[in-house]
Order: structure tokens, then sequence, then C-alpha cells
């Protein structure tokens, strides 16, 4: 996290002294070494850090405060080894287990498995720094609190558990033998966001890729680039670049199937806006054409490639429109969980099998719940036609009055926008789930959406909310927060943590708007049968959605589903022997990998909504 969020947390939150104490500037961090976010990380220059790290299990964070609570200057970024036979050293890398990174250590060590605390990790690497080059270290995410050192110099600090950062770190290297080290300490905290009862797992450890990028001097930062509106065609967006010629430089984009170049002079803070205009044989991103054309940015010594898509997207009235025409969001909810097992998924090959499910199921739409899924998550649905609900994790009772609880969430959702914004198959952004109905927590959800909405206005703004009430035989929602949303979601659960939906005969809305059915479904333990009265039968939860469904048919105003949830999901609540076992038992698919009987429901479902025979109201989304 910047250094605004940690200053923030400093000055303001001081409902825990003890957790504020490790959340201040580091020693020796100097504010001149967190750089800016640097996107488009697959096509830049790297040199990838993954593999073995060494670990230390820190409890007491030995290495990071002395024995009077006070931040040490000595601590383990230095990574000392004895040098004399009588020398005094507590620690060594050198002779310590290692972990894979990216990976989780709650799933590498059985000791671990309910681990939260500090670990320490450490990486050997030989480099050679290339003339006129910068070079940046790059972090796909650590949960939650990471601290950073290279070289026994730390250079950085993030707090966020599913957001990318990034440091320069040119000055530190050295021809050969380099070394960093990570702390990272995955604690709950009220203060925090997520907060700390949430349900699932809280995996600790450098979660996602590390690299060293190089750049030249100066570089292009970022971009963003959006199709304006179909009539038009007309392109548009800006450019960033970053360095000491950034200011009144030439920048030149290039499309080369559309055999298109032009250049463009950036202002005094290196950044150049632009408009073109698209060709007439423009091709569309869509679920069923999932178009992306190569784009190039050249700027002096920099040439910055990536792969995007072009597609309009806005609501009117009731609809969601793709492209200008109505579209129904088949979807499903997924957690960033291995498809096999339990444990952070961290790969391609791990998102292709969780999304080669979701459309075995019939989605042209994920939710990525609850926290942003890694780039490689969101790169491979959209070559794949998947449509996606990006969400951060103020989740359940964040502490709406802290202010510095608001400002690591505005954080995390610039850090997530940034990253994303390029994306064409990321249509929503969420920016909470099952939130309580207060007047703290209206303010500060309306703050997020503004926040949404000043850096991104191409796309949808959403929540999961949660019925307000019920009268008779409707479920009303009406939750304040609606009417700052483009499009309303709405978790329920009939007939699993309330009355089934037979006995909701219907769903009201005081809102004008779209809705997509957030979450809905049941428990079941994969291969257990029984009478569908019986809970965690595979029976019992095609029964609870199948009275789901019925319900959902009857909502003239439903634009989308996405079922709780794809697949299995581990959870330290979930304590019931034998059925759950630290298992949220409610995915369509097991933990394993075996279908339910649940998922082939949800199938057809789609399969009806998607040839035309299944209407919500008038509206039908048939061939």
């Amino acid at each position: 996290m910047r250094m605004r969020i940690l200053s923030a947390i400093q000055s303001l939150c001081i409902t825990s002294c003890l957790w504020l104490s490790m959340h201040q500037p580091a020693a020796g961090q100097q504010d001149t070494l967190l750089a800016p976010l640097i996107t488009d990380v697959p096509y830049r220059h790297l040199v990838n850090l993954d593999g073995s790290w060494h670990y230390i299990v820190d409890p007491y964070q030995t290495g990071y405060i002395d024995y009077r609570y006070r931040k040490t200057t000595q601590g383990f970024f230095l990574n000392r080894q004895a040098q004399r036979p009588d020398e005094l050293v507590e620690y060594n890398f050198a002779t310590s287990p290692v972990f894979q990174v990216p990976g989780d250590w709650n799933t590498q060590q059985p000791a671990l498995t309910y681990y939260e605390g500090t670990v320490w990790y450490e990486k050997d690497f030989l480099y050679h720094p290339r003339p006129g080059k910068r070079v940046f270290l790059y972090f796909g995410a650590v949960n939650y609190h990471a601290v950073v050192g290279v070289n026994g110099q730390i250079v950085g600090e993030h707090i966020g558990g599913f957001t990318p950062f990034d440091m320069e770190v040119t000055h530190l290297l050295r021809e050969g033998k380099n070394f960093v080290v990570v702390m990272d300490d995955n604690t709950r905290h009220k203060e925090a966001v997520p907060t700390n009862n949430f349900d699932w797992w809280n995996y600790g450890g450098i979660t996602r890729d590390v690299y060293l990028i190089e750049v030249p001097q100066t570089f292009i930062q970022d971009y963003f680039i959006h199709l304006d509106d179909l009539r038009s065609r007309i392109i548009s967006g800006w450019v960033q670049l970053n360095g000491p010629a950034a200011a009144r430089s030439e920048v030149q984009l290039q499309i080369p199937e559309w055999h298109f170049s032009q250049k463009f002079i950036t202002n005094g803070q290196g950044k150049a806006y632009f408009s073109v205009q698209a060709p007439p044989h423009l091709q569309l991103w869509s679920p069923e054409h999932p178009r992306l054309y190569q784009l190039v940015w050249v700027a002096g010594e920099d040439t910055l490639r990536d792969e995007v898509g072009f597609r309009t997207l806005s609501v009117q009235g009731e609809n969601i429109l793709l492209n200008g025409k109505p579209i129904f969001l088949r979807g499903v909810s997924i957690h960033e969980e291995a498809p096999f097992g339990g444990g952070r998924a961290f790969n391609k090959g791990q998102d292709h099998v969780l999304l080669t499910w979701a459309k075995e199921l019939g989605c042209n739409f994920v939710r990525l719940a609850h926290y942003p899924h890694h780039e490689a998550m969101i790169r491979e649905a959209e070559r794949m036609g998947l449509m996606v609900w990006s969400e951060i994790p103020v989740y359940w009772t964040i502490d709406w009055t802290n202010p510095a609880t608001l400002a690591n969430a505005k954080e995390q959702l610039r850090e997530e926008i940034t990253r994303d914004k390029n994306r064409a198959n990321v249509i929503i952004w969420s920016v909470g789930n099952e939130t309580p109905r207060t007047p703290e927590r209206l303010q500060f959800m309306q703050a997020l959406v503004k926040e949404a909405r000043s850096m991104d206005s191409t796309r949808l703004i959403s929540a999961a909310l949660q019925i307000s009430r019920v009268q008779r035989d409707t479920s009303w929602l009406d939750d304040p927060l609606g009417a700052d949303l483009d499009v309303l979601g709405c978790n329920i659960y009939p007939g699993w943590y309330g009355p089934s939906a037979d006995e909701q005969a219907r769903f009201a809305s005081v809102y004008h708007k779209p809705l997509i059915m957030s979450e809905f479904g049941a428990g079941a333990l994969a291969g257990y049968h029984g009478d569908s009265t019986q809970r965690w039968t595979e029976e019992f939860q095609y029964r609870v959605l199948n009275e789901d469904i019925r319900l959902l048919k009857t909502i003239s105003f439903l634009r989308g589903t996405t079922p709780w949830i794809l697949k299995d999901f581990r959870s330290p609540k979930r304590l019931l022997p034998y059925f759950q076992d630290g298992w949220n038992r409610k995915g369509l698919v097991s933990d394993r990998g075996q279908k339910k009987e649940a998922f082939y429901l949800i199938r057809q479902f789609y399969e009806d909504i998607a040839s035309g025979k299944t209407c919500f109201g008038s509206q039908c989304f048939g061939p």
C-alpha cells in the first residue's frame, strides 16, 4: 500500500495500537523508492523470481521487533550469517526450509494449516544490470501485510492481500549475487480489508508471481483504451509515461491489423489523451466472439505490447446492453482456489480448469469472489469469452467509521482497476458483499462507488446486497445503496438459511434497475445420496436450487445469476464433522472435481435461457 495509506493508518486508526505500530513506515524506508503501479506486466521484459524461497516462521516477529516492542534496524532484512565462531546470529535463511513461490504456506506445510502470523521469505538470485535500464521489483500479491527488503535495505511496504504492488530497486541491485527478503503477516484485524471475520481460508504467503521488471529510463507506465460508442466508433483513452523525459514526449499507438499508427505528445505530467476513429471492419469483443487485437505502444526506447478487445456496455432501464444488445449474464461464483483440493490458485493451468467447468455449465459470465483474482485468471477468461464481475474484499462487517479502513479499501479498489481496466471482459466493479444497512456503511460504500466511477466510467458498478424485508409472500430489495449502483446484486439462500423459495413466492425491488442474483444455493457432500429433504445429500441441494430457479423465473427484471458456488472451497467456519470438515460444500463441483447433480440442473436452466425457452417478463435472450 502506498505511503499515503500508511500515514492514514498511523494517524487515524487508533482502535488497535499494537496493530498500528506494525503498520508504520519501516525503518530505513524512503518514499522515493515506492513506485507507481506498473501495468501490462505479462508483456514487459521480466526476470522471474518464482521458485524456491527460504522461509522462517516468526510468530513473535522477532526479526522485526526488539524486546522493547520497537522496530529493529538489525532485523532479518539484513540476511546475516555468522562470520566468527563466537558471533551470535539467531536465524539463518540459508539453512532454513523452502516454500514454492507463488503459493500459500497453509498447504505446503501441514503444521501451518491454520497458522496466522508472520513468515519471512528469502530468495537469492543472480542479476546482471543492463546499462540504461531501470528495475522494479513486482509482486502479484502477498497476503496480507508485506514489508520488502533488497540486499539488506527495506524498500517498500504494502497492505492488502489480493492486489499487486511494485517498487524501484535499480540503485540497490549489484552485479552477481543479490537477495530479497519479505516479511509477510496474514493476521486478521478489525481495521483491515477484509476484516477479521470472513468465510474463506486465510491463505498466507507470496501467493502470486514475483518479477524484476526492466524498463528504459523513460517508459510506458500505464494506459487506458476503450470504445466510446457503436455509432461513432471512436476509440479514446490516455497513456502515461514515467521517467526524466516523460513530459512533452512523443508516443505512438499502433494497431497492426488495422494498419493503424498515430502519434501523440504528452503533457507536462507525461500523460497524453487521445481519440481516434476505428475502421468500419472493427470486430467487437463478445462471449460468442472474444476478439482481441494486438496493440503496440512506442515511446522513445520503450515498446509495450498487449492484446485488447473493444466493446460497449450500458444499462437501459432493466436491461444490461453489451454492444447495444440486451444480454443475460449466465454465471457462477468462483473463489480463487485450486480446482483439485485446497490451496490458492495461482497459475493459468488451474484457471483454465475452473473456467472450463464454468463454460461446461453454460456460463458466459463469472463472479470472481470476494476479492480481485490474479491477472492470469482475468486474461484467461477474456480469451475464453467469459465476462467478469470483479470485487474488492469489503465483506460483512467492515470498520465503517474508521477513515484508515476506508482509505485502505479505496487503495485496493484503485489497484484492482489500474491493473484490469483494459480487459474487455471485466464488465462490473463490485464494491462489496453482504454489508449491513447503517448510515455509516452507506457513506463508506458511496465513497467507493464515487472512487470507481472517477477512475473508470466505462463499466457498471454493483454490490452484492441482501433482502431488506419480507412482507407476506414478497421479499423486498430496497437497500438505499441501490440508488448509487448501475446494477443490483442480491444474495438469497431460501431453503438453506431460511424458508424455502416456494414460501417466498415473489421478489420485488424499489429500483427500476437490472438485477443479478449474485448468490443462491445449498450445500451437499459429493457422493452422499438420500431423500431430497435430507440435508447434505445431493438430492437436497438439487431440490433447493430447483425451487430457487422457479422463483428466479418470476423476476421480470432479472438479468443475471451467479449461483454459489462453482467448486467446494475451504473455510475454517465450516466445522461439521464428515459433511464439512473445514469445507464450504455449496459447490456445484466437489473439491475433487466431481460434478454434483445440481451442476446439471443449472446447466439446463442456462440452456433454456440461451435458447429463448425461458424468458424474464417480456424479455427473452435466445439466438
